[in-house]
């Protein structure tokens, strides 16, 4: 690296140049989504959340930051989602990517996220890091005749506008909150009712317990959401994406490996499901910690040895404190055995990931393997998932 190398806030009038490095790293995009893609910049950059490094008044790297919510156990955690991550080619390997990054985090902390997560184009920086993998965003393909079969014709449906986006909330938030899920994001009102302005492209029905958002891939069909508080709206709402069957031979519908169409659908989807890792990293822990929900009935009292060179403030030896749904993480004076794990660690676990995954890997280790058990029951449940690629 030089000198020259600065870690910046993207203006406007520097765009052209994030172009034209993101060109060089994922392709140039089509004329047709240039206007859209600037008017999304300018409201990153307007919220200090586009960010980039120069070299003098050259742009060389960029990256975004999204203001979102994380559902971890029944509850929403703020979460800064990183993506657009881009380095010009004559600057990779030169450490570019990772001043881009620490900038990244701290402008994150900065801004009060206690969590971090991203979709990876490669692992290696991002664990050097601290990151690692929280869960999958799963894409499952079912038979569209088969969902048609499902019947449901009993609830009434009638298709959603933008005037729905708030009521959509709400069931989504009952629906995670009671399910304890983990790994799902949160929108904020006003883009979940840009989403569902009526036009050709984006299909979106309503029951009084229930919603789906679908749309068609090719020549099949997509679901991108469906919530339902009932069997027999779930039934209505698979069987209305389903009655195209007659044209779409497919359904692909990003849900979770738990969810109750699985068990619904006759016939099974087929076996390739398609999965994308996401990584996940905590800047704030005992906010973290505070901010998440856990197993129900699990009482616990663990010490835990922290290792970070990225987050200074998360090293030293911590009391974890779990019990009515809740935790606590404070620093701890005790001495003995204790659990350790790096930043690498912490997160894995954050995210559900056994304890006997993470000693088997190095990334946790000492402390009573007795108490594993307990700990994975407090963190973990359901796999985390998510619905949307940002």
């Amino acid at each position: 690296m030089t000198d020259a190398l600065r870690f910046v806030d993207i203006t406007e009038d520097q765009l052209d140049a994030v172009l034209r490095v993101r060109a060089r790293s994922f392709g140039p995009l089509p004329a047709g989504s240039r206007e859209e893609w600037r008017k999304d910049a300018v409201e990153f950059l307007q919220d200090g959340r586009y960010v980039g490094v120069t070299d003098g008044d050259e742009v060389v790297a960029a990256a975004r930051i999204w203001d979102f919510r994380q559902w971890w156990g029944g509850r929403q955690v703020p979460m800064a989602g990183i993506a657009g991550v881009v380095v010009s080619p004559e600057y990779r390997g030169r450490g570019v990517g990772s001043l881009l990054m620490r900038g990244v985090l701290q402008r994150s902390a900065d801004r009060g996220f206690p969590l971090t997560a991203l979709y990876p184009a490669t692992t290696v920086i991002y664990r050097k890091l601290g990151y690692e993998f929280g869960g999958g965003r799963y894409r499952f393909s079912f038979q569209a005749a088969d969902l048609r079969s499902l019947g449901g014709r009993g609830v009434e449906l009638r298709r959603a506008g933008p005037a729905d986006a708030a009521r959509f909330l709400e069931l989504v938030g009952q629906a995670h909150e009671s399910g304890r899920a983990s790994g799902v994001l949160g929108w904020p009102e006003s883009k979940v009712a840009e989403w569902l302005v009526d036009d050709e492209d984006i299909f979106a029905y309503l029951a009084d317990d229930g919603f789906v958002v679908y749309n068609w891939d090719g020549n099949n069909l997509r679901v991108d959401e469906l919530i339902a508080h009932s069997e027999t709206t779930a039934r209505a709402l698979w069987a209305t994406v389903g009655s195209g069957s007659s044209t779409a031979r497919l359904v692909h519908a990003y849900v979770s490996p738990n969810d109750p169409v699985h068990l619904l659908a006759q016939l099974e989807a087929d076996k390739e499901a398609h999965v994308q890792r996401w990584m996940l990293r905590l800047l704030d822990a005992p906010a973290a910690i505070a901010a998440r929900g856990f197993a129900p009935g699990v009482v616990a009292e663990v010490d835990l040895q922290l290792d970070d060179a990225e987050v200074p403030a998360h090293s030293g030896r911590w009391r974890l404190s779990v019990a009515d749904g809740s935790g606590k993480l404070t620093p701890s004076s005790g001495t003995g055995d204790v659990l350790r794990l790096g930043s690498r660690g912490l997160s894995a676990l954050y995210a559900g990931t056994p304890l006997a995954t993470l000693r088997g890997s190095g990334l946790a280790s000492g402390g009573s393997v007795a108490a594993d058990g307990l700990l994975d029951t407090a963190f973990g449940g359901a796999p985390a998932y998510m619905l949307d690629f940002f």
